[in-house]
């Protein structure tokens, strides 16, 4: 759950929702497979909003980058609690709309 709930760093720290999810994973993943995937989904997860953040600030330009600014936070911000919640009653979470980078 933790693993999840550390792309909240993201708001305080500009890559922290990347780096946060990326420390768990390479501290946890060879000592619980559980721990691993879900930090592995939510760095996975994180990386695509990343991209996401970026297209949507460029499209800013012709104004469509606003709305769609929007709509990818509320996902984040959904889907991460969403997650959690997931992750705390035992399950590995697979993010829908996420890019498999780190496997």
């Amino acid at each position: 759950m933790l693993a999840h709930l550390s792309a909240f760093v993201g708001v305080l720290i500009p890559i922290g929702s990347i780096i946060a999810p990326l420390v768990i994973w390479l501290v946890k993943k060879d000592q619980s497979l559980f721990v691993a995937e879900n930090a592995r989904e939510s760095l996975n997860f994180n990386i695509t909003i990343a991209i996401a953040i970026l297209v949507s600030w460029a499209l800013t330009l012709i104004l469509i980058g606003i709305l769609m600014f929007g709509v990818v936070v509320l996902y984040w911000l959904v889907m991460t609690i969403l997650a959690s919640i997931k992750a705390n009653e035992g399950n590995v979470y697979r993010y829908g709309i996420s890019l498999r980078l780190v496997k």
